[in-house]
């Protein structure tokens, strides 16, 4: 069937894993703003807080082996790539790890709950940006639905909410506010 899906694609934000990658992934994410060095610098200083390593990278990782166990085990069987906006793996490069596989057709699921300019349209930018960098033989990607209003997500939100207002002293809860 040449229209059936043959890998998804997730796509995330990306962020740096040491500290000599946190000024090249800023300067990415900001790349084409005009966003003063002093500030950029500003937000390194909380990545360096935590050695230069976000924890966004590790997250995809277990998120991919979960989906991918998932797919083996119930299918259908499809690969799964993962392709970031603002640093390794980058979208364009993963683009072409999945043209040279033979991939011409993928599901893309953005790791963003949030239908926000940066957390949805932007990304549509991305795949444009990436395909037209990758060529007339890049993949096409066809963007699942956002996920902000899945009563999976919504539970497991609100759960942490309520875990995270359990640490906040007894007293102090009546004047807490979300």
């Amino acid at each position: 069937m040449p229209d059936a899906y043959q890998a998804v694609l997730v796509l995330s934000f990306g962020g740096p894993e040491k500290r000599d990658d946190v000024v090249p992934f800023l300067e990415n994410v900001l790349r084409g703003k005009n966003v003063p060095r002093e500030r950029m610098m500003e937000v390194a200083e909380h990545y360096y807080h935590f050695d230069g390593r976000s924890p966004i990278n590790d997250q995809n990782r277990r998120l991919i082996a979960a989906l991918s166990r998932e797919l083996d085990e119930h299918g259908p069987r499809l690969p799964v790539y993962w392709g970031n906006r603002n640093w390794h793996p980058l979208l364009a490069a993963t683009l072409r790890e999945m043209r040279d596989n033979g991939i011409r057709r993928a599901m893309v699921f953005v790791t963003s709950a949030f239908s926000s300019y940066s957390g949805c349209r932007q990304y549509l930018e991305d795949i444009d940006r990436a395909r037209a960098e990758v060529g007339e033989d890049a993949p096409h990607l066809d963007k699942l639905r956002g996920f902000h209003n899945h009563p999976g997500f919504i539970d497991s939100v609100t759960a942490q909410v309520e875990d995270a207002f359990k640490q906040i002293p007894a007293a102090r809860r009546p004047a807490a506010r979300l």
